[in-house]
């Protein structure tokens, strides 16, 4: 899997910086939400085809206050794809600065305090949406 990662990192870190995210932000999609833009959680919690909560819009906007940008996400947002991306693509600018795919899945999955143990199935689960053939 190290292996696999390492090459995953680079053929992503190669391609331009406006497609960066988009191999691993579908692989999430297909396992948070199977493409569902209106999924909803079993709590009610997280919405939309990434699953995002209250508490990241909160964090992303926090972020954008932080950076003197004027743009702010509504709960509302999340349940839009796009705008959904948009976060998904903050929230890593915001925690992980060197754009690592593994940091990259297990900080969606566990936040920025996550565990290695604690994100490892979920690390598991999307990889297999990554690699060829595979999904």
């Amino acid at each position: 899997m190290a292996a696999f990662l390492l090459l995953l990192s680079w053929k992503v870190f190669a391609q331009d910086s406006t497609n960066y995210w988009t191999p691993i932000i579908e692989a999430i999609i297909k396992v948070e939400s199977g493409g569902n833009p209106k999924a909803v959680s079993r709590t009610g919690a997280y919405v939309g085809i990434l699953q995002i909560s209250k508490g990241l819009v909160d964090d992303v906007n926090s972020y954008l206050r932080y950076k003197g940008e004027t743009t702010r996400y509504a709960y509302s947002d999340r349940l839009n794809p796009d705008k959904s991306k948009e976060m998904f693509i903050l929230y890593q600018e915001k925690y992980n600065k060197h754009k690592s795919v593994e940091k990259a899945i297990r900080i969606w999955n566990g936040g920025p305090k996550h565990t290695i143990k604690g994100t490892q199935a979920y690390l598991k689960r999307v990889l297999r949406h990554l690699e060829p053939g595979e999904g």
